[in-house]
């Protein structure tokens, strides 16, 4: 696999148009921290890794309202393999006029673009989700 975070992002938007209760793909701590930051900005209900003899496996919970609609209209990576796009504190991007959120890897760790203007740090940016 030669990007994964990008495929992490890819089964989360197929199973969201499949209509999935969760979907599950093989863990690393930076998708870990990612599924992290999707949960505690209420993007997804939960995550969970599960334990594998070979590898562990995370699993994510999505999330949906009362018609079916999913949290998650638009997830999208930013940063890839071949374009690396970094950005310094005062230069982050806001996502939809403040309405979807920025995920970027910093000195500090993974976290949202609202966080790192708040700690003043910069870093990678890896997604925009909305």
């Amino acid at each position: 696999m030669i990007d994964p975070i990008a495929d992490m992002l890819t089964r989360i938007r197929n199973a969201q148009k499949a209509k999935h209760e969760s979907v599950k793909m093989p863990s690393s701590k930076l998708k870990e921290k990612i599924a992290g930051v999707l949960k505690e900005s209420g993007y997804v209900s939960d995550v969970e890794v599960i334990p594998g003899k070979v590898f562990n496996e995370l699993s994510i919970s999505l999330k949906y309202d009362h018609k079916g609609v999913p949290a998650i209209e638009h997830i999208s990576r930013v940063s890839t393999c071949g374009r690396r796009v970094y950005t310094g504190y005062d230069k982050i991007p806001t996502v939809r006029s403040g309405l979807g959120i920025c995920i970027l890897t910093t000195s500090k760790g993974v976290m949202t673009d609202k966080e790192a203007r708040n700690q003043r740090v910069g870093g990678e940016v890896l997604c925009y989700v909305w």
